[in-house]
Parts: C-alpha cells; structure tokens; sequence
C-alpha cells in the first residue's frame, strides 16, 4: 500500500511554475461565468511563473499545499488592508486545484495560513470574496467568518460585489 504525503510549506522560487498552474486552473475554475471573460483570461496570464518568482523574491508570503509531492494549493497572507475591519491579518488568496476542493485541504491550508498570521504577530484575520462564489462563501462560514462587510470590484464595468469575512482576534487556528 503507498502512502500519500501532503505538506503545508512556505513556498519557493521553484515553485512558480506550479503555483501559476494551480492559479490557472483554481481562477478558471472558480470565476469563469462570474467575471468578464477578457478580464478574467488577462488576469490569468499576467501571472505566469516570472510574477509568481518575482514576488517571492520580494518576499511575499506565501503557502504550498502539496500533496504526493505536487503543489495542488496556494494561499497568499500578510497585513490586512482594510483597517476598517479591525483585525492585524489577511488571506489575500487562498485556491486549490479544482480536483483538490471539498476534501478538506481548504481548512486545512487555511488554519496554516492563520497560524503563520498569528507567528507574526497578527491578531485575527480578514478574507474577501466575490459574493457570487457560492462555494467560497459557503467555505469562509462554514469554518467560522464573520461576514461584517461589503465592497465592490469592477471588471469592463460589470460591478461585482465583494464580502469581507474576518475571524476575531481571539480566534483560535
């Protein structure tokens, strides 16, 4: 019988290739039908593997999920920036591939990610998402967000809401 590894880790400057894959494929596959085509296809491309060393070499934070040895995750963290939520930290991103989804790897990278926040010095955190990605919505409450506001983002002038969720500064990951 084999036995299959996953890891959380701080990704590396080898790992750009496979983190603009898991993009790829997570974006297409969470905001295709819900961003503008146009919109979402440049976004996809600007973040071929030369952003993804660039900002790892400028020293963003950001986690690998692996599984068997394969990158199938991401998650991007640092200072929340919308003081207005009144917590310290931020997921900024968070994606698996598609294959990956449901299977509790979100959580899984998420409490990682929550606990490098709070090594850091970050109390609480915050999360937005696109209130009409259904199953990211239902991911953020489902592991204990508090949805406490609202913004907006605007692709070709299609305007699409935006949900802040944060986890207090005594949450616990």
């Amino acid at each position: 019988m084999k036995t299959i590894a996953t890891d959380i880790r701080l990704a590396e400057p080898d790992d750009a290739a496979a983190l603009a894959e898991v993009h790829e494929a997570a974006w297409l596959n969470a905001y295709s039908g819900l961003i503008p085509n146009r919109s979402l296809h440049a976004m996809v491309q600007r973040r071929g593997p030369d952003w993804w060393r660039r900002a790892l070499h400028r020293g963003a934070a950001i986690l690998v999920f692996q599984f068997d040895g394969r990158v199938a995750g991401y998650a991007t963290l640092g200072r929340n920036r919308a003081p207005a939520l009144l917590v310290d930290g931020e997921i900024y991103e968070l994606y698996l591939q598609p294959e990956f989804q449901g299977l509790g790897f979100g959580g899984r990278l998420f409490r990682a990610a929550g606990s490098v926040l709070t090594r850091k010095g970050l109390k609480g955190l915050a999360v937005w998402c696109l209130a009409d990605n259904e199953r990211a919505m239902r991911f953020y409450a489902a592991i204990g967000g508090h949805d406490i506001a609202e913004g907006e983002e605007c692709f070709e002038g299609t305007v699409l809401r935006k949900v802040g969720f944060i986890w207090p500064v005594d949450s616990r990951f």
